[in-house]
C-alpha cells in the first residue's frame, strides 16, 4: 500500500493505493488562505498540518487495516510558497504564496543582482517564485529575515512535520529560483543573491529517491506496522505528470486546478523566460517540463459562482455539453495578475461586451472561454520555444466539464483527452514516487498512462470562431503599470 498526499491551494487530498495502482480510497481537507492586503495571498502552515493529518485520521477509521500496510508515501505540494522558520523549526510568519503578488519591485532587484539568474533557472524573476518574496520580507520584515534559519516549501513543511527532516526534490526546488535546473542543484550565487546560503535551505533528492522515513510516533498514531518511507515528491504539476504517465518527452498535458498551465516533459532544456515561460525539472531523472502558466483558471469558476450565489455544477449545466458558438461575452483571467506570457501581477479581470440582453449562461460561458484563451497563450509561446503540441491530457478538478473540454479542444486545435479519475492525478503521482521510492522499479513500469475515458475533437466550424475571437480578446488586455 502507498499513500499519496498532495498540499494543494485550495485542499489537502490524500489517495490511499494499492499494489495494482488501484485507489483504494480519498480523503481530503479544505484550506482557508488569507488576502491582508490588495495583491496579497498568505497561508498559515499549521492549517496544512491539521488538514492531511485529518485526512490521515480519517484513513485510519475507514480504512485501518490498508492504511497498515502502507510503505511508501509521496508528497505533492503547491509551488513557490516561502515558508520561513526560526531556530526551533517555528513558522515566523504566514507562508506566502505562489499567487501573491507584492513583490514585483525585488523582481527586478535581484535580476540586477544575479545577472545570470535567466541563464542558471531557466526562468525570469516573477512575484509567483520564492525567491524574491525573501528580499521583500528583508526590506519590509527585516527582524523576520534576520531570524530565518531554514526556507521550506509547503510540502517540505509539511514532511517536516512527518518526518523531522528539512528535505525538498528538484521539481519543487525548480520554483524558488535558487535551483541551478541543468545541474539540479541548488545555485550558490543564487542563494547569495537573497542574502542565504546553503544552510537554510533543505538537502534535494530526486522525486523517485528516498528522502526520509515517517516519524514512529505518527506510524503509530495511524496503525502502521512499519515506518513507511517518504519519496522526495514533487511539486504539483509534476506530480500530476507522474500521475498521467506524461515521463516522455512531448506528452503534453493541461492543468486546470486553481491555477492552470499547459505543460509539456522534454529531455532537454529550451528556455523561453523572456515570454514567461516556465523550466522545471521533473520528478524523474533527466528529465524537465516546459510550461506556460496562468494564475486563475477553475478558480475563475470559483469567483463566478460566489457572484451568483449558486453552485459550479448549477451553472454549468445549461452549457449541455459543449459550445454551439463563442459567447457573445468576453472573460479577462486574470482575477490575481497573470505570469504567461504577460508577467504582470498588477492584471485584473474583466468582462467585455455586456448587455441588457446578456444572461447568466453568457457569462459563464465566457469564463470558461477566457481561461481557455489564456491557456492558447501558453501555446504559443510554448511554439516560440520549438514545441509544437498535437494533443493534450487534462487533470485537475475543471477536468470533470465536458462542455468546458469541448471549448479547449476547439480554441487550442487539438483533441483533448479526459480521465476518469483527472482531479487527483497530482495525489495519484505523488504515491506512485511513494512506491519507487520503496521498490526501486523502472519509472516507466509504473508511471504507465491510465485509461483514457472520453476524447474531445475539434469541431472545424468552432475552430474558426474561435481562432477569430482570439485576437479581439487578446486586445482587451492593457498593462496596468
Amino acid at each position: 500500500m502507498y499513500l499519496g498526499i498532495d498540499l494543494g491551494t485550495s485542499a489537502v487530498k490524500t489517495v490511499l493505493v494499492d499494489d495494482a495502482q488501484r485507489v483504494i480510497a480519498t480523503q481530503s481537507r479544505s484550506l482557508d488562505t488569507a488576502s491582508p492586503h490588495p495583491g496579497y495571498s498568505e497561508q498559515d502552515p499549521a492549517g496544512w498540518v491539521d488538514a492531511a493529518f485529518a485526512t490521515l485520521d480519517a484513513l485510519k477509521a475507514d480504512h485501518p487495516r490498508e492504511l497498515a500496510d502502507v510503505e511508501g508515501i509521496g508528497l505533492s505540494g503547491q509551488m513557490h510558497g516561502a515558508t520561513l522558520l526560526d531556530v526551533n523549526l517555528r513558522p515566523l510568519r504566514p507562508c506566502i504564496l505562489w499567487n501573491d503578488g507584492r513583490s514585483a519591485l525585488e523582481c527586478r532587484a535581484l535580476e540586477e543582482r544575479w545577472p545570470a539568474l535567466r541563464t542558471t533557472t531557466g526562468n525570469k524573476a516573477m512575484p509567483g517564485f520564492t525567491a524574491p518574496k525573501l528580499l521583500w520580507v528583508a526590506k519590509h520584515e527585516p527582524d523576520i529575515f534576520a531570524a530565518t534559519r531554514l526556507v521550506l516549501l509547503p510540502k517540505a513543511y509539511l514532511r517536516l512535520i512527518l518526518s523531522g527532516e528539512a528535505v525538498e526534490d528538484v521539481s519543487d526546488a525548480s520554483g524558488s529560483l535558487w535551483l541551478d535546473v541543468a545541474q539540479r542543484d541548488w545555485s550558490d550565487e543564487g542563494l547569495s543573491a537573497t542574502g542565504l546560503s546553503r544552510k537554510q535551505v533543505p538537502r534535494l533528492v530526486e522525486g523517485c529517491a528516498p528522502a526520509t522515513t515517517l516519524r514512529n510516533v505518527l506510524a503509530q498514531r495511524w496503525g502502521m506496522t512499519r515506518r513507511p518511507v517518504i519519496a522526495g515528491g514533487a511539486g504539483d504539476n509534476p506530480a500530476g505528470a507522474v500521475g498521467i504517465g506524461a515521463i516522455r518527452r512531448g506528452a503534453a498535458f493541461i492543468s486546470l486546478g486553481t491555477s492552470g498551465a499547459l505543460l509539456v516533459p522534454t529531455d532537454a532544456i529550451a528556455a523561453n523566460p523572456d515570454r514567461a515561460v516556465h523550466i522545471f525539472c521533473h520528478a524523474v531523472p533527466a528529465m524537465w517540463i516546459q510550461a506556460g502558466a496562468i494564475l486563475s483558471a477553475a478558480s475563475c469558476l470559483a469567483w463566478i459562482a460566489r457572484l451568483f450565489g449558486a453552485s459550479e455544477s448549477d451553472l454549468l449545466k445549461p452549457l449541455g455539453l459543449g459550445p454551439k458558438a463563442p459567447s457573445p461575452v468576453s472573460f479577462l483571467p486574470y482575477l490575481s495578475g497573470e505570469r504567461t506570457p504577460h508577467d504582470d501581477p498588477l492584471a485584473r479581470g474583466m468582462l467585455d461586451g455586456l448587455s441588457f440582453g446578456t444572461d447568466r449562461t453568457a457569462i459563464v460561458q465566457a469564463v470558461l472561454e477566457g481561461v481557455a484563451f489564456a491557456l492558447a497563450d501558453c501555446r504559443d509561446v510554448l511554439a516560440d520555444t520549438g514545441i509544437v503540441i498535437a494533443q493534450a491530457d487534462v487533470i485537475g478538478g475543471g477536468s470533470r466539464s465536458q462542455f468546458w473540454l469541448s471549448v479547449l479542444a476547439n480554441v487550442l486545435d487539438v483533441p483533448i483527452h479526459r480521465f476518469a479519475d483527472g482531479e487527483t492525478g497530482a495525489a495519484f503521482g505523488a504515491a506512485r514516487l511513494g512506491r519507487l521510492a520503496v521498490t526501486g522499479e523502472a519509472v516507466e513500469d509504473v508511471c504507465t498512462p491510465p485509461r483514457r475515458v472520453e476524447t474531445f475533437e475539434p469541431e472545424r466550424v468552432l475552430v474558426a470562431a474561435y481562432a477569430e475571437r482570439l485576437p479581439e480578446w487578446r486586445a482587451l488586455y492593457r498593462p496596468r503599470n
